[in-house]
């Protein structure tokens, strides 16, 4: 019976954040870029727009990880370890999409200093400042809810939309090594982020974590919804 127990606990959070964050990463998925995607209107503009959103908050993944390790208390020693993990999966990711950029024929040199056609977006400046804030004024462990919402998106349609993708725009593998890393990395990552998920035992702990996937779901879905152009956007 106390083993029973024991791990009713130790699989508790990871359940309870997916259920309750579970509303917000539907609406995210009413984004209309996905019906597009499935209806075979994706244009190689708008995989470009999305690559540059993406590197907008993925060269922050490794600051971001190193702020939320430096703000933890001690009792988070175990937390800190896993996140050196992270970074070292992480570093780099942002030159990825630079190259995939360049071999689709986008200014990656305008992106990278966020010129121009590569500027950030609203959604995506907002996001980013969110958590650096929930980092420095509130809860370091809102971290990951922005974890839950990218590796989630990653596992949970990445794999599908990145072959949608390069079949609909006749892509080379160069071209999709973000997108399509990702939907497969992803999917050891998940089961990372579960085991550790399951050791948050405090309640503002866990209602941190929540509380930013909630937001993040919410401003990178505002993001994918920017992504299509209103005279093409349709009922999903």
């Amino acid at each position: 019976m106390r083993l029973t127990m024991r791990r009713t606990l130790m699989t508790g959070f990871f359940q309870r954040l997916q259920k309750e964050t579970q509303a917000a990463q539907q609406q995210m998925l009413q984004a209309p870029v996905f019906a597009a995607c499935a209806r075979g209107e994706i244009t190689l503009d708008m995989y470009l727009s999305f690559l540059t959103q993406a590197y907008h908050h993925v060269k922050h993944t490794v600051p971001l990880l190193m702020a939320c390790g430096g703000r933890l208390s001690d009792r988070y020693e175990w937390v800190r370890i896993a996140i050196a993990d992270y970074i070292d999966e992480e570093k780099g990711h942002q030159e990825w999409i630079l190259n995939d950029i360049r071999v689709c024929g986008g200014d990656a040199q305008a992106v990278r200093n966020n010129q121009g056609v590569g500027q950030v977006s609203t959604p995506i400046e907002l996001m980013v400042a969110y958590l650096y804030h929930q980092i420095d004024r509130a809860n370091p462990l809102a971290l990951f809810g922005m974890v839950w919402v990218l590796e989630g998106t990653s596992v949970g349609v990445g794999g599908n939309i990145a072959r949608l993708v390069k079949q609909q725009l006749n892509l080379p593998a160069k071209a999709m090594s973000y997108l399509t890393s990702h939907s497969e990395l992803d999917q050891d990552h998940i089961r990372f982020f579960e085991s550790l998920m399951d050791k948050i035992t405090a309640e503002e702990d866990q209602q941190a974590i929540i509380h930013s996937a909630n937001q993040v779901f919410y401003l990178y879905g505002q993001m994918l919804r920017e992504l299509l152009p209103q005279t093409q956007q349709q009922p999903a």
